[in-house]
């Protein structure tokens, strides 16, 4: 795709940190360089401002990644590609057929309803709820992997959705501050919005989560 574009050798390409190794390495294997910008807290996709502040006389491209079924702003990162000249690429997360998108956003209201302790994820227009992923804060209080543990020890599944940011592995390892992308990569927890789920498992995922919430801070 990017070699494709014309992307190579002494160009740099923004990307998200936030996520899959897997669109750093095409930048490498297209001979360009990576450079990280950080997300939007809410989006979980690249930020605007941030991919602006990255942009250098090198750059040639911008690839966003849609997460968890929530569209970046493209308006705004269209715009930066427009006043830059850059090509901006964007890669999404698979789709899935319409009543089933349906019943994930009936289940995804639920959690919203129900849910304590956790910051639930921001509705938007668009939004698929490929994965429902909600902030567990810290707070000098359980974190989010023992808060994952005890869900689990009550019989939900739960996993994180974006383990290690990209900036951190050793072979992308950059000097780079992008605040929001440590965050949400220590915090987010996603949780179960099939739509083979019945309701008693929708209840169980709310009691399971509901009987920890008070041990955390909420947030605001």
């Amino acid at each position: 795709m990017l070699r494709a574009a014309g992307v190579g050798v002494g160009d740099e390409v923004v990307v998200p940190a936030f996520g899959n190794v897997e669109v750093a390495e095409a930048v490498v294997l297209a001979g360009a360089l990576p450079v990280f910008a950080d997300i939007d807290p809410l989006t979980y996709c690249l930020d605007a401002a941030a991919v602006e502040a990255a942009v250098t006389p090198r750059t040639a491209a911008v690839v966003v990644v849609h997460r968890f079924g929530r569209p970046a702003d493209m308006v705004r990162l269209l715009g930066v590609g427009e006043r830059h000249g850059l090509l901006v690429l964007q890669e999404g997360e698979s789709g899935a057929p319409y009543d089933e998108v349906a019943q994930r956003r009936q289940r995804a209201a639920y959690l919203d309803t129900k849910l304590r302790g956790v910051r639930t994820p921001e509705g938007a227009v668009g939004h698929t709820y490929q994965q429902y992923v909600v902030r567990v804060p810290g707070n000098g209080r359980p974190d989010r992997d023992a808060f994952a543990k005890a869900v689990r020890a009550r019989g939900v599944e739960c996993w994180v959705p974006a383990k290690t940011p990209v900036h951190r592995l050793p072979e992308y390892r950059r000097c780079v501050s992008l605040p929001e992308t440590e965050r949400a990569a220590d915090e987010t927890l996603a949780l179960p919005v099939d739509a083979s789920l019945t309701k008693r498992d929708m209840q169980r995922t709310v009691g399971a989560c509901n009987a920890l919430g008070g041990l955390l801070e909420p947030a605001f």
